[in-house]
């Protein structure tokens, strides 16, 4: 399971619960609400009809005020007792005679928030409350109040489907909040997987850039685990290479330099010379490129950027091979399908191409051609180089990158340092580009060098 679906699961399960316990309570208040409402209406609507019907005296019958009243029984019924309780009126004609036990204690959950209301209670489905009836200041009798409590059931059904929707409405939001905060969360960890991954291949990049200290600790401490790796293994990595490039061109130079001792012509002599130079010249070829390449590993980012364009760079590649190419009778050409504006380093990206044009005549045959290719594909200038040449064998397509690792030229069985196309791998790294090397259909070979346009 991705750690995001975890989170975004956690998240969920722990806000559903947490929503349906609040769901629940609220649900079940607003019962309370409405019949707490009801409840205070009620009061105030008997302590007024307690004023109303007051008699002067104690021997006036006041219940006859109540008798007068329009009566709406559905709703809402009006009775009265007298001081122990017995109902003197009912404007139902339901319970006269009866009696009603006082004080009315016990409302209950379903009558008052406040359990203890002397003039509240809940007695058949019916909500009652009552108020003294005062003559003078003598207690005279009870008039009171009786609505069902069917009458609010509409009601809180409404509110109740009301505060689901928005409950709904509340819970979908925090939904789609807790998956963007998930996706927060772990993309900056999937930023750090491609960094890793990156330099796993080889690739420039630097560690992502996080608010988050864990990650940025995290980054910072792979980033440093890196420098540290990379700086043994480069020291181990051309200590050795150093040592098997520069073996046999020593061994050359060492065995011309002891024939030499011996008397010999002079016809031999010149020729022992001139493969002393030569070697010696490979020998400083060799370190010249390890050392570029060393530098060009050890950089982060690009220190100097200008604005470029395509045919620019494509133009003073091609005149710096063309001489060897006219020397080849091979036909150097460039195509240019798009004017392409970016930001490079103009030695690295000239350097580049002059690499990759350098192999393309070296491969191609006497009488051959090579096409240098400038177009644009989305964010990225695209340089294509195309020879008519025997092709890359298929057990080198993988390799043709490494160092040191280098085919035998045409005709010649000359190989080259092998450090060519490193160098233009690393050069397109720094620009956050690309290079891949592959057979044509039609024959020959096809080196494709992309970079960004920013």
């Amino acid at each position: 399971m991705r750690i995001r679906t975890a989170i975004f699961a956690v998240y969920v399960v722990a806000s559903a619960l947490g929503l349906a316990a609040v769901t629940g309570l609220v649900l079940r208040d607003v019962r309370l609400r409405y019949v707490e409402s009801m409840r205070r209406t009620l009061g105030d609507t008997a302590a007024y009809m307690a004023v109303f019907v007051s008699p002067a005296d104690p021997a006036e019958a006041w219940t006859n005020k109540l008798a007068a009243m329009p009566k709406q029984t559905d709703l809402l019924r009006v009775f009265a007792c007298d001081r122990e309780g017995r109902v003197l009126f009912d404007s139902a004609g339901r319970d006269e005679g009866q009696v009603y036990r006082w004080n009315m204690f016990g409302g209950g959950p379903w009558a008052s928030e406040n359990y203890s209301q002397p003039n509240v209670a809940v007695v058949e489905g019916e909500l009652r409350v009552v108020a003294r009836v005062m003559s003078g200041e003598q207690h005279v009798g009870w008039v009171g109040l009786g609505r069902p409590l069917a009458a609010v059931e509409e009601g809180v059904r409404a509110a109740r489907w009301r505060l689901v929707l928005y409950i709904g409405t509340i819970a979908a939001g925090m939904v789609v909040l807790g998956w963007w905060i998930a996706t927060r969360l772990t993309h900056s960890l999937e930023k750090l997987t491609v960094y890793v991954r990156g330099v796993k291949d080889g690739r420039k990049s630097a560690p992502p850039k996080s608010r988050a200290r864990e990650i940025a600790e995290l980054g910072a401490a792979f980033e440093e685990l890196r420098d540290t790796l990379e700086g043994r293994q480069h020291v181990e990595r051309y200590t050795q290479a150093l040592a098997h490039e520069v073996k046999a061109p020593l061994a050359a130079i060492r065995g011309a330099a002891e024939l030499m001792d011996e008397t010999m012509p002079a016809e031999q002599r010149t020729k022992f010379l001139a493969n002393i130079r030569n070697e010696s010249a490979r020998i400083q070829r060799i370190i010249e490129r390890l050392l570029e390449l060393s530098s060009l590993e050890a950089r982060k980012q690009l220190q100097q950027t200008v604005k470029l364009t395509g045919s620019r760079v494509a133009t003073e590649a091609t005149d710096i091979v063309r001489p060897s190419a006219i020397a080849k009778s091979v036909s150097l050409t460039v195509s240019l399908e798009d004017e392409v504006e970016f930001l490079g380093d103009a030695v690295l990206m000239r350097e580049a191409l002059v690499n990759l044009l350098q192999n393309a005549t070296e491969f191609a045959p006497v009488g051959g051609s090579v096409l240098l290719t400038v177009r644009r594909e989305s964010q990225q200038v695209c340089f294509q180089v195309e020879d008519d040449g025997p092709g890359v064998p298929d057990y080198a397509l993988s390799r043709v990158f490494e160092r040191f690792y280098s085919l035998p030229r045409p005709g010649t069985d000359k190989k080259s340092t092998g450090l060519g196309l490193a160098l233009v791998r690393e050069i397109a790294h720094l620009h956050a580009g690309e290079i891949r090397l592959e057979n044509r259909s039609t024959g020959g070979a096809r080196a494709t060098f992309r970079i960004a346009l920013v």
